[in-house]
């Protein structure tokens, strides 16, 4: 079994990868802080995988652990997750986010370096494209100013994987531009898991749906977009995942030094309203919410482009926006039994 080390491999998105590499007769190795998931999480993909994922659980800037985990494992190659991701949070501590989301990125690839690990998929953002100038959003669309210090780390990050690239190190990457993860798997064991009050709408939704919230507010009615509400590209996460597993894999025969990114996306916009509309029909249940004022800083619409990552690398989203609400509802339904 070839060994892939997942940086936040106990998060959200980390967690459905490894599911999706075990199934492809992959063995994840998770490193994980847990000051953004819960260790649940591993019992979680325990039972749905029957079998033990390893795990470390430490810092990915601590270089003298990441050196052990590289010395104690023969691995194939890296899916990196772990970063500080809350916008609101790193507009008032934009250092920690420099030196977790950018140093941690700095430490893995020294560590890739010395153990002749080549092959790296990196977690980036459509964060990186700000509010576009052209819809759909495609990969040559020009990155405009971080609206967030969280949005920066990301273009930062970019930039010095093009950059060791382009020093001919001999590394193969791909980062992948996600768009707005949602859905949990079908089993209701693992999902997304947010710590206090959600910065998502889906869990906002389905914790509105359920009780613990009293009602949902949509920042906004007049923007020009159908219904007045802002747009997004809601992926299924395992989807999302799945586009990791073929990234990886398209590695696999390219030269040294290789650079790709693709945007993971569905291709199509939703609005907030319709997302409501449809998590209503879904679970049977009327949602509480009001129409509130702007929220400062949102990108009013923005969708992908995915006919690079669907020629490239022949993958396609399976999963639709009704699907993925369904198991998120199921995810929330399992976590208020606990």
């Amino acid at each position: 079994m070839e060994k892939i080390l997942i940086t936040g491999g106990a998060g959200y998105i980390g967690s459905h990868t490894a599911v999706t590499l075990v199934e492809a007769g992959y063995l994840p190795i998770i490193i994980d802080d847990f000051s953004n998931s819960d260790k649940s999480v591993l019992e979680g993909l325990k039972t749905i995988l029957n079998q033990e994922v390893p795990y470390y659980e430490g810092d990915c800037n601590d270089q003298a652990l990441m050196k052990q985990i590289f010395s104690e494992h023969q691995l194939k190659g890296v899916i990196h997750f772990a970063a500080n991701k809350a916008v609101g949070e790193s507009t008032a501590v934009p250092l920690k986010y420099y030196r977790n989301n950018v140093g941690s990125l700095v430490v893995l690839l020294e560590t890739m370096a010395e153990f002749g690990v080549n092959d790296l998929v990196f977690s980036s953002s459509c964060t990186v494209y700000g509010q576009p100038d052209e819809l759909p959003v495609r990969e040559t669309t020009p990155r405009k100013e971080a609206e967030s210090p969280y949005g920066n780390t990301k273009k930062i990050c970019e930039d010095i994987l093009a950059d060791v690239t382009k020093s001919g190190a001999g590394t193969r990457i791909i980062s992948l531009r996600y768009f707005n993860p949602i859905g949990a798997h079908p089993s209701a064991l693992i999902g997304e898991l947010p710590l206090g009050v959600p910065a998502n709408l889906i869990p906002f939704v389905t914790q509105t749906g359920i009780g613990i919230r009293e009602k949902l507010t949509v920042f906004g009615n007049d923007y020009d977009t159908p219904d007045g509400t802002c747009v997004r590209d809601y992926i299924h996460v395992l989807d999302l995942a799945d586009a990791h597993l073929k990234a990886l894999e398209y590695l696999n025969d390219k030269p040294g030094s290789f650079y790709d990114l693709f945007n993971v996306g569905t291709g199509n916009g939703n609005t907030v309203l319709e997302v409501i509309q449809a998590f209503e029909k879904v679970s049977g249940k009327p949602l509480n919410y009001q129409i509130g004022p702007r929220r400062p800083g949102d990108v009013v619409k923005v969708w992908a482009d995915t006919t690079k990552i669907g020629e490239k690398l022949n993958w396609n989203p399976q999963f639709s926006l009704e699907d993925a609400l369904r198991d998120s509802w199921n995810w929330q339904l399992a976590l208020s039994k606990k």
